[in-house]
């Protein structure tokens, strides 16, 4: 590795720490850039995995205030999202060796389109609910579907699609949990982030052991180690600065930036 690319990826690594942490996403800095010099899909897939943990790390540390905000409602249903995560991650990082990549990438505008209305029209929806909810509590109605399941599968399908690429998967986390939850959207998005800390973490496990074992067969894995420390150290100063800057902002531009930037993620897997 030369100079330039060290000093390119400490860049984009701080970039994708800062947007990780505020929005989701960094993945489209990070990954394009480990296509540009010359690093195949796949290897800079599991590098960039690899490298973007810290900055997670980062991030939950910056927002642990709102994170035990969240906790303190109810302790459990952080553990049980944590948990959705983590399985549908496992799998998700394996799909990346069982799945042709175009059969995947195929639907991802979809998802994060998808998404991008959930995000939008949350906050009229999220009144609805909270509503018919209430209204049904004071009628004695008991609810047909044990609550949480829904929650619990949604989060598992968003870990399963981190788990595979990651790209865009805080906004999908943050339509699922803004929907869900009535809580602040500061602290919803500390929850993301730690939820989207523990797809990366697993995913980045499963890449390196399949990589070590040498069980990817035709698409046989590869962390690139000097590429993945070099965005990694990129990646934690960036997670300090959004868990910073992200702290600070109004929910209005929150929800604003998370737009932005996932009609940013469609443009550039469907340009």
């Amino acid at each position: 590795m030369g100079i330039g690319e060290v000093a390119a990826l400490l860049g984009v690594g701080m970039a994708a720490g800062t947007i990780n942490t505020v929005v989701g996403s960094g993945t489209l800095v990070t990954f394009p850039t480990l296509l540009a010099f010359g690093y195949t899909p796949v290897v800079a897939n599991v590098t960039n995995t690899v490298g973007l943990v810290p900055g997670s790390l980062s991030g939950i540390h910056g927002y642990r205030a709102e994170i035990a905000e969240f906790r303190a409602v109810g302790g459990r249903r952080l553990t049980r999202l944590v948990l959705a995560s983590l399985l549908g991650a496992s799998i998700g990082a394996l799909l990346l060796f069982l799945l042709p990549a175009k059969a995947f990438k195929a639907i991802v505008p979809a998802l994060i389109a998808l998404a991008l209305v959930l995000i939008i029209v949350q906050p009229r929806l999220a009144k609805r609910i909270a509503a018919r909810r209430a209204a049904r509590e004071s009628a004695g109605v008991a609810e047909g579907v044990p609550q949480g399941w829904g929650v619990l599968l949604a989060v598992f399908g968003s870990g399963m699609y981190g788990g595979y690429f990651g790209a865009a998967q805080g906004v999908l986390l943050m339509a699922i949990l803004g929907l869900t939850y009535g809580d602040r959207l500061q602290v919803l998005n500390g929850v993301k982030n730690v939820l989207a800390c523990v797809v990366n973490a697993i995913a980045a496990v499963v890449f390196i052991t399949v990589g070590a074992l040498g069980l990817g067969g035709s698409q046989h894995p590869s962390v690139r180690w000097g590429a993945a420390l070099a965005i990694a150290v990129g990646a934690l100063v960036g997670g300090k600065i959004g868990a910073s800057v992200g702290r600070r902002l109004p929910p209005r531009v929150l929800r604003g930036l998370i737009i932005v930037v996932g009609l940013v993620a469609i443009g550039s897997m469907v340009l």
